[in-house]
């Protein structure tokens, strides 16, 4: 999608949709401006839909005019609650309103006199992703006309707002990434393909790519990782992708994401409300880094080198599947009891993380979905952050809060650890029900160096819509993309590229 700026006020304005962000009871009097520009009865036919201007009224008039098709009006609420999210919501909704309408659209809402330039992109991403459809499973798509052009209209200062457009693309085309490794069925993304995947990303946008297989992690000593896939026809694949700026480095960081293909929950196998049919989803982790590093790899930021890692694999049932009650050992040296085959994210990334703590990072980010305990303490707009550094929980939650992302900071309770003990091994892969989110994140803490910077994020109520949301559609969401964009960025020095 092009996105261009416009002076033009709404009255000026003509292309195909027209979109106007209405605050509640319309002080500045947007509805009687609009019917005289399109001659309309436009109060009357509004207080028959109703919309007053509040917070998710959206309603879309066709015009049988040759200027403009379409007036879309999107409800702001009251006028001194507008912020970033009321902006990007409206933006989101009237670019859904659109879907029919090919053309351009243009936008008119309150942009901040403070912070234009991220009050724009803020939009112009919302609009993107809300108009994103994923029809690569469908026999015959039914043709959908979309807008191909975005106008921003209003009074936004052109080099700076111009400048943070430039990166609606590439975060934007790493959510849509994202998104269609979660959405695709388990036997189209394999670990081969998500190998692929890191493959080509490496060939398109200048990364390096390292993919080790089960021999290589053998050596290795991933016993954890390797016990996961032992049920499994596919072969694992251990997946290393890294950016390296123009520049010196300053900053090294690791993003690991959970890779688990399908997840079928081994011998502790997926019943009833678990949802095992949906089960392609648990390779959100990884989706998110991957699509991250799509973005990173254009954005180029300076100064910051970024490793993408992921151990990725079938969690499967044959004659050969791990057995509950099995003892493994990480490649650290831990020995773990596995007393529950269905948490298995923890025993690949456990291994994943040692090996991230090789590299001697000043800081690793773990995605995953990994706990129905995390779903049922925050639901399925905010993701559970875990970590014992406070200067990397700001950043998160700033990144997160900057992106529209939900993300809320929980407790990494110590005392929990003794609920991981086991009477034979170091430890147990799980402990008990209660705070299991908690000893979740206690485990993983295991295989982390003490002196590095680390933080987890479970993602497992965020990854998936089922009724959309926002600038979501219904289906994968891409969650945590633009998160970890921002951390990264936020690091980076741009005055130097």
């Amino acid at each position: 999608m092009k996105i261009t700026l416009s002076p033009a006020t709404p009255e000026a304005w003509s292309g195909s949709v027209l979109a106007i962000g209405i605050p509640e009871n319309d002080p500045q009097g947007l509805v009687a401006t609009m019917e005289q520009r399109f001659s309309l009865q436009l109060a009357n036919w509004l207080k028959q839909k109703p919309f007053s201007g509040k917070p998710g009224d959206c309603v879309s008039l066709p015009l049988l005019r040759s200027d403009c098709t379409a007036l879309v009006l999107v409800g702001l609420g009251d006028a001194s609650d507008i912020d970033r999210d009321s902006l990007r919501s409206a933006a989101a909704a009237a670019a859904k309103a659109a879907v029919g309408q090919g053309g351009t659209l243009g936008m008119h809402l309150p942009w901040s006199s403070n912070h234009p330039a991220d009050d724009a992109s803020a939009a112009a991403e919302a609009v993107r992703l809300a108009l994103y459809s994923d029809e690569r499973f469908l026999s015959k798509p039914e043709p959908s006309p979309r807008p191909d052009q975005l106008e921003l209209l209003g009074d936004l200062p052109p080099a700076a707002v111009s400048k943070g457009l430039e990166a609606v693309h590439p975060v934007c085309a790493g959510v849509e990434l994202a998104r269609e490794l979660v959405a695709a069925p388990p036997n189209s993304v394999t670990p081969e393909e998500l190998a692929r995947t890191a493959t080509h990303l490496a060939h398109e946008h200048g990364l390096d790519v390292t993919i080790l297989e089960r021999s290589d992690c053998e050596e290795r000593g991933m016993g954890s990782f390797l016990s996961v896939c032992q049920g499994s026809d596919l072969d694992p694949k251990f997946i290393h992708l890294t950016y390296r700026p123009n520049d010196a480095v300053t900053k090294r960081l690791v993003l690991v994401g959970k890779g688990l293909t399908f997840d079928s929950g081994g011998y502790n196998l997926k019943v009833g409300a678990a949802q095992i049919d949906m089960m392609k989803y648990d390779m959100g982790g990884s989706a998110a880094v991957f699509g991250a590093m799509r973005a990173i790899a254009e954005l180029r930021p300076a100064g910051v080198e970024v490793h993408m890692l992921v151990a990725s694999c079938e969690n499967m049932i044959n004659g050969s599947a791990v057995h509950p009650g099995d003892i493994v050992t990480a490649s650290n040296g831990t020995t773990i009891e596995i007393n529950n085959t269905d948490a298995e994210g923890r025993l690949t990334l456990a291994d994943a993380l040692v090996y991230a703590c090789k590299l001697k990072p000043d800081a690793i980010v773990d995605l995953a979905t990994l706990t129905g305990a995390c779903v049922i303490a925050l639901g399925e707009e905010i993701a559970g952050l875990w970590t014992g550094n406070n200067t990397l929980s700001s950043q998160l939650e700033q990144a997160a809060e900057a992106a529209g992302e939900g993300l809320w900071r929980m407790p990494l309770h110590s005392p929990y650890r003794k609920g991981l003990k086991s009477l034979l091994a170091d430890m147990k892969n799980t402990g008990p029900r209660a705070g299991g989110s908690i000893t979740a994140a206690l485990f993983l803490k295991e295989f982390v160096d003490a002196d590095i910077p680390w933080a987890h994020i479970d993602i497992a109520g965020t990854v998936w819509s089922d009724k959309g949301r926002g600038l979501d559609p219904s289906g994968a969401t891409g969650y945590g993309v633009r998160t970890l964009v921002n951390w990264v960025c936020d690091k980076a020095d741009f005055a130097n590229t």
